[in-house]
């Protein structure tokens, strides 16, 4: 069984930066792709960033500029670091990994997630 921990939410300002981290623990062989998405109260879950175990990245077109994802796989960390941060973008960030497992079984995971609150 795997395990995600999130950490790094908070209440924030407008214009300030965040940084989340995510921690896979447990039955882990090796992470492939690992992803942040969000939920606004009231809004369907949304894919914020991601990134493949071989570094590509992909956003969500409105962090462009804004949001960068990294990955320590030495870690089995994923961070999504939040500049400039809106008011709008108020949300639970969950995190995702498909991870390969001992036994080589390939399982998809959520974190608990972590609220991001930005204020005007």
């Amino acid at each position: 069984q795997v395990q995600l921990v999130e950490s790094g939410g908070g209440l924030v300002q407008a214009g300030v930066s965040l940084r989340l981290s995510c921690v896979a623990s447990g039955s882990i062989f090796s992470p492939n792709t690992m992803a942040w998405y969000r939920q606004a109260a009231g809004k369907q879950r949304e894919l914020v960033a991601s990134i493949t175990s071989r570094g590509r990245l992909n956003y969500v077109d409105s962090v462009k500029g804004r949001f960068t994802i990294s990955r320590d796989n030495a870690k089995n960390t994923v961070y999504l670091q939040m500049n400039s941060l809106k008011p709008q973008e108020t949300a639970v960030y969950y995190c995702n990994a498909d991870i390969l497992e001992y036994a080589s079984r390939l399982g998809n995971y959520w974190g608990q997630g972590t609220q991001v609150t930005v204020s005007s």
